[in-house]
């Protein structure tokens, strides 16, 4: 089995001799270690660095690693986590992997069976995030276009892809930006690279700019660790910038100083970093009506839009509706084990008939609905329940029989996020939850946001 050489592992052990020797028997083995002695200590490193997998001991000072997996899982469930223990039992190892650890191992350790489950748990990891991505492929990325408007826009993107352009995409709420900046990515030479994404509307101020250019150790209050921010995590890649427009004053300041000098100081910092990385920002509103309200720089939409696309919502675009239903129809029975052999004439004119104010997100997501509700295989107009325009959604919930709890709570989740075009504070506002959990659900659910 093939090790990848980058990978960083936590250890979470407070004996020093356990720590340091597995520590060394991992760094050994061509992985980077991080070591923490308490179970807290590790659960924060984990918030603030990216780890590949988590060796945790079981019997810690403060909290158990039964309580850390719970910790950990709830921060990123994707990543694998291993409980060692002196005290195991056929009992003890059954609720650890229960409770969702990948493997369980026995001291007194042995190094070699260490390093190999080690690898095995991060090749493991690996193929899952393919599927995963294989999935995204196939339900959310790719780009239908029949109607002229989309034809001339994917023209305009492989001219402009294959440059070192910066660009800006225009386009309402739920129109697929988003993809085009990813399709703009790979038609470029920076294909190998990372793309990094970063909503605007997502973070409170102080946060963005950390999110964007990271902050040295001490930067402020719960800072304990030096943290890359998005323009050193893309480097070599892309890092698109979305809804550039509600950006804060303080933020387009360092924006421009950017993409000015090429280069960032960390929030905290003094040391200017070279930085290597195309920006392609997008918004839902005229960044130079925002100029005209004083509430945008202009110097810095100069920097931006070096080359603009316009993406045409759905309403102008009425020839694109009936394949891309079809696309939809196809990955929302992939995705919920669904069968589906006959879709109506009555079902498509529905669906091209209606204005569809929140443009593909709207359609995908009504689509998606509808084969999750249908009590037979067939879909016609009566599977759909639209909104009208200057009307209400019909009153009350109506709950398929035998849908997993699950599956509601992701419904409501992504409905709210559409409403608030992916804004995790409102959602959480309206759903009753923090800010962190929607994010932690967002990934649990493979939510497109």
């Amino acid at each position: 089995m093939s090790k990848d050489p980058t990978a960083r592992i936590l250890i979470i052990e407070d004996d020093p001799d356990g720590r340091r020797s597995v520590a060394e028997a991992l760094e050994e083995a061509g992985y980077a270690a991080t070591t923490a002695a308490t179970g807290n200590a590790g659960i924060r490193l984990f918030q603030e660095q990216t780890f590949d997998a988590v060796l945790s001991d079981i019997r810690l000072p403060d909290i158990d690693g039964h309580k850390v997996l719970e910790r950990l899982y709830a921060i990123n469930a994707e990543i694998p986590v291993l409980l060692m223990t002196a005290y195991g039992t056929v009992s003890a190892a059954v609720s650890a992997l229960k409770a969702g650890a990948y493997d369980y191992i026995l001291k007194p350790l042995n190094l070699a069976d260490i390093q190999s489950k080690v690898a095995h748990a991060i090749e493991n990891r690996r193929l899952r995030s393919q599927v995963s991505s294989l999935k995204k492929a196939l339900y959310g990325r790719t780009i239908i276009a029949v109607s002229p408007g989309m034809v001339k826009l994917l023209r305009q993107v492989k001219t402009v892809a294959a440059t070192r352009a910066t660009v800006l995409i225009l386009g309402e709420s739920g129109t697929g930006k988003e993809l085009i900046a990813r399709a703009l990515h790979d038609g470029s030479a920076r294909a190998e690279g990372p793309f990094v994404a970063v909503n605007c509307g997502a973070f409170a101020e102080s946060l963005l700019e950390s999110e964007l250019f990271g902050h040295e150790k001490g930067a402020f209050t719960g800072a304990s660790n030096r943290h890359e921010g998005a323009f050193e995590r893309a480097r070599g890649g892309t890092l698109f910038l979305d809804e550039i427009g509600i950006a804060p004053p303080a933020v387009q300041t360092r924006l421009l100083r950017v993409l000015e000098e090429r280069e960032i100081i960390r929030v905290g910092g003094s040391r200017p970093l070279p930085v290597d990385v195309r920006v392609i920002s997008a918004s839902n509103r005229n960044l130079d009506d925002l100029v005209a309200e004083r509430t945008f720089r202009h110097d810095l939409l100069y920097r931006l839009q070096v080359v603009t696309l316009n993406v045409p919502p759905l309403r102008e675009r009425r020839e694109d509706v009936r394949p891309m239903a079809d696309f939809f129809i196809a990955g929302a029975c992939s995705l919920h084990g669904r069968h589906i052999d006959k879709v109506e004439d009555g079902f498509y004119e529905a669906l091209e008939r209606h204005p569809w104010d929140g443009n593909v997100r709207e359609l995908k997501n009504a689509v998606e609905s509808a084969v999750i509700m249908a009590t037979t295989s067939r879909l016609s107009a009566a599977s759909l329940h639209l909104e009208q325009p200057g009307g209400r959604a019909p009153a009350g919930i109506i709950v398929p029989p035998q849908m997993p709890l699950a599956e509601i709570e992701r419904q409501a989740l992504l409905q709210s996020l559409e409403r608030h075009t992916g804004s995790r504070n409102l959602a959480a506002e309206e759903l009753g939850l923090s800010t962190r959990t929607i994010q932690r659900k967002i990934k649990e659910y493979d939510l497109p946001f």
